[in-house]
């Protein structure tokens, strides 16, 4: 069995621009203070980035104002799924490389992203990408700051509930940030990056990833599962 595990945020989709409503709204609706700004979120994860946006505004932060933070913006982004579906999109390539890999013998899906579980589904389910996902295999935002520990709780917990003993070669992440980069080899798997987040390709290579443009060229992706 080979195991992918995909990064959501301009890996496979653009909010363009409503994921930012929502968590200023969030953090707004928590704290009581109206964001000015966000902290860096490309490759963080959700509880980072809630910390350095507070501490930008003065606020110290705990575990439980993250976890309120977390269930408003889990009710926010299922209250505005519509809009999220209207203004943002798909990537190219990625309904065709979910469902190609789907037709793969031996391949499981799964996500790791600095989402919290509750929005990652709501951000594949309103583009229609979460059918070959299993989301319980999955590594969140809520589960480590660290993005490499991310990847190695979605490989556990894979292994838990497939019976199967994985090895790290047979792993497969792919992002679009140097962070995913990184955490990919700080975990000991491969990693396949798309440019089409933030990050030019020539930076994503140099960082130590197999690169793309984007997901409408599958050949290096077969490639690196064979």
């Amino acid at each position: 069995m080979k195991l992918v595990l995909w990064d959501i945020d301009h890996t496979l989709i653009a909010t363009r621009g409503v994921g930012r409503e929502i968590f200023a709204d969030a953090f707004e609706q928590v704290t009581g203070t109206p964001m000015r700004e966000q902290a860096t979120v490309d490759g963080m994860t959700e509880p980072v980035i809630f910390r350095r946006t507070a501490e930008l505004h003065g606020i110290t932060s705990d575990r439980t104002m993250f976890e309120a933070f977390a269930r408003r913006s889990a009710e926010l982004h299922r209250h505005r799924a519509r809009e999220l579906r209207e203004r943002g999109h798909a990537l190219p390539g990625a309904a065709a490389a979910l469902a190609a890999l789907a037709d793969m013998d031996g391949i499981v899906q799964s996500v790791v992203t600095g989402n919290i579980r509750p929005v990652a589904e709501v951000k594949l389910q309103v583009f229609g990408l979460d059918i070959h996902v299993r989301f319980p295999y999955g590594g969140y935002g809520e589960d480590h700051d660290d993005r490499a520990e991310l990847v190695r709780t979605a490989i556990d917990r894979t292994r838990a509930a497939t019976g199967t003993e994985i090895a790290l070669t047979d792993v497969l992440l792919i992002g679009d940030t140097p962070a995913d980069v990184a955490a990919g080899r700080a975990a000991g798997v491969p990693v396949l990056a798309v440019a089409t987040g933030r990050t030019p390709v020539a930076e994503l290579a140099e960082a130590g990833a197999t690169t793309v443009p984007d997901l409408r060229d599958l050949s290096p992706l077969r490639e690196l599962l064979r």
